[in-house]
């Protein structure tokens, strides 16, 4: 394959809208404009339009999505299209995470508390790893691709190269083996460790699940590199040359880390000193006490447990310039590309604020040096400085994208099975129960489902229970629902353990269920954030999977934004009936195999469904209560619903005062 070559992998050409949008993305790119929309409608291939650009642009692209399930999908999708290229995955590696955490009130300190997923944790190495050695790489990352991360100058320069004929002397790579966090073992391998015995020194790179490799050395001379599968001790072949990389993000060089412990004693002494002045001696004595345990950790190991929060001397790095992160690996001819931008954007703007909130109270009451807040993510500005040539993807582009777009937005109308936007009626809201009761059983009839939004959890799950006392198999699916739980309740959906599922906001966009082909959305004229012109248009959507689409809007008037959706909805149904009459389509409801779970995506066992503050037990539950109310809070913002923010921001001050009183 040629350097830089994406082989496109597809069973279909384009069709439909899917020709003409790829020809325009493709000129918009090579003509140097910063930012485009594609904006298509729900099923209209967007997936295969970007891996079209990617393979006809040749370039590294990095795609952000804004969850783990839509980034798993993408991701299972983009190795599909290129199986012979490097598609990598990028998200968070924790199964459970509680930052550090200091509460003034109650004068609670929170230790960091984390359990890594070992597999997420080498995907994200792999993903690094192919950044800095492939030109051929594709990567699916959530919001954890802002976060900090080692600087990739030195990642690079940790690594061991090796290439058959080399001068390598045994006890010289055990040295830098160790410098990387390798652990030597005497028996099995496991990612990230190594042995030394007769037939050979094996090396288990930290970023492989399943490959290790065979070293020969002669004379100090590596005479043989092989490829090694370590479970049945077989040989797969020689390697030209390869590449181990250290087994974290944030290994520093051992001459780095030298150079930076008397800086980092110099912030030291100088907070020390203002905390003293300000008679503030507890904090102080915290402080030092801390510190120095890390200093002493890292002039011994190499490392230590928060090594992250010395970034700004392990890195060099001038405080006011942006934290390292994975837009940083990103070669220069790098393209972005951002999916679901309208609910992906203002998630990225969100993530700093609430970041150094927390820390700055760390650093407050002598838990963290200030340079601690140099670990971060990026502000929003820095990532609009940063960030390579821009594809925005969203059915409905926010304000934000439409104002940076150098052009008019791609539109991706028609699509490739024919499929026609959803008919959609307004029906009073009077007799909403009856008449809905009847829709859903119509549809049962056919085996087919039906998806009601309400405004309120409450609501949905009032109707969930007259639903069943009516004899229909429903279930609510909302933000107090663990994500594993969700996807279990969708798949259930989509086999007929259910016949209606009834949501808030969780069900207006990225679900592929071609099985629904009723979506009843009551109090449609009610004015707000979930009843915009922007959610009923993405909350319609879910039914355009099916050949009998249906939306009915439950109102008593049509507003404004219901009106806009309605036009906008009836105008592209027009447009998609001349194509197929044009082209002899009939529409036909596709078929797709309903999937099993991902191992990453597995359950998390400590995600919990939220408890009221009056039943934690202890201090301990109380915290991992604040910690997934203030995680869910944070979302809400992110996402823009006002209305599940201040639901949340009242759970959180109510678990506050019952703490203080603990």
């Amino acid at each position: 394959m040629a350097k830089g070559a994406f082989t496109l992998h597809s069973r279909f050409p384009p069709s439909g809208d899917q020709p003409q949008a790829i020809a325009r993305l493709v000129q918009g790119f090579e003509a140097g404009h910063s930012h485009q929309i594609l904006k298509g409608v729900t099923g209209s291939g967007k997936t295969y339009t970007m891996a079209s650009l990617i393979a006809r642009l040749k370039r590294p692209t990095l795609i952000l999505a804004h969850n783990k399930t839509l980034a798993a999908q993408l991701y299972e999708e983009m190795l599909g299209f290129f199986p012979d290229n490097a598609v990598h995955f990028f998200v968070s590696y924790y199964d459970y995470y509680q930052p550090e955490v200091y509460l003034p009130a109650s004068d609670t300190f929170i230790r960091k508390d984390a359990s890594v997923n070992a597999r997420l944790e080498r995907l994200r190495l792999a993903t690094t790893k192919a950044l800095i050695e492939r030109p051929d790489v594709v990567v699916i990352a959530s919001v954890s691709s802002i976060y900090g991360l080692g600087d990739p100058n030195q990642y690079r320069a940790m690594q061991i190269h090796l290439e058959p004929q080399q001068k390598l002397e045994p006890e010289s790579l055990f040295s830098q083996l160790a410098r990387l966090q390798y652990q030597r073992s005497d028996k099995k391998i496991s990612p990230a460790t190594y042995r030394a015995d007769a037939r050979g020194i094996d090396i288990f790179p930290a970023d492989s699940d399943h490959d290790a490799i065979r070293l020969q050395i002669e004379n100090d001379t590596l005479v043989s590199l092989q490829r090694l599968e370590p479970a049945s001790d077989t040989l797969l072949g020689p390697l030209s040359e390869y590449r181990v990389s250290p087994k974290t993000l944030y290994a520093v060089p051992q001459d780095r880390i030298q150079q930076a412990l008397p800086a980092i004693e110099s912030e030291l002494i100088d907070r020390l000193n203002a905390l003293r002045a300000q008679h503030q001696f507890t904090e102080a004595g915290r402080l030092e006490e801390r510190v120095r345990l890390d200093l002493e950790d890292m002039a011994q190991q190499g490392y230590c447990s928060g090594m992250e929060n010395y970034t700004r001397y392990l890195n060099e790095r001038d405080p006011n310039r942006p934290p390292t992160t994975l837009l940083d690996y990103l070669p220069k001819n790098g393209v972005l590309m951002i999916d679901e931008s309208h609910v992906m954007v203002p998630q990225i703007g969100a993530m700093q604020r609430g970041d150094a909130a927390r820390k700055q109270t760390l650093i407050d009451y002598g838990f963290r040096l200030p340079s601690s807040l140099d670990n971060r993510p990026l502000t929003f500005a820095e990532f609009e400085s940063i960030k390579p040539q821009t594809l925005f993807v969203s059915a409905t582009p926010g304000e934000y994208e439409l104002r940076r777009s150098v052009t008019e937005p791609v539109e991706q109308i028609i699509r490739p099975t024919g499929l026609l936007d959803p008919v959609v009626e307004v029906r009073p809201k009077g007799d909403q129960m009856t008449d809905v009761q009847n829709e859903i059983r119509r549809r049962i009839a056919h085996d087919r489902r039906t998806l009601i939004t309400t405004l309120t959890k409450a609501s949905a799950e009032a109707l969930t229970e007259q639903l069943k006392q009516a004899g229909i198999k429903a279930h609510y699916l909302h933000s107090d629902i663990v994500t594993a739980d969700r996807v279990a309740i969708l798949k259930d959906l989509r086999r007929g353990v259910y016949d209606v599922l009834i949501g808030i906001n969780l069900l207006r966009e990225g679900l592929d269920l071609p099985e629904v082909s009723l979506v009843a959305i009551f109090d449609a004229d009610k004015a707000g954030f979930l009843r915009s012109e922007a959610a009923l248009l993405q909350t319609i959507g879910r039914a355009a999977r099916n050949a009998d689409g249906m939306a009915i809007l439950y109102g008593d008037k049509t507003t404004d934004a219901m009106q806009q959706a309605i036009d906008q909805t009836r105008e592209r149904r027009t447009r998609q009936q001349r194509y197929n009459q044009t082209n002899g389509i009939t529409p036909q409801t596709p078929s797709r195999k309903i999937l099993d779970d991902d191992e990453m995506l597995a359950p998390n066992p400590h995600e919990q469904p939220l408890m009221a503050p009056a039943q934690c037990q202890n201090l301990h539950q109380l915290c991992d209560q604040i910690r997934q109310v203030e995680t869910r809070m944070l979302e809400a913002i992110a996402q823009g619903d006002e209305r599940e923010a201040a639901l949340r921001r009242a759970q959180l001050i109510e678990h506050y005062r019952t703490m203080i009183h603990l």
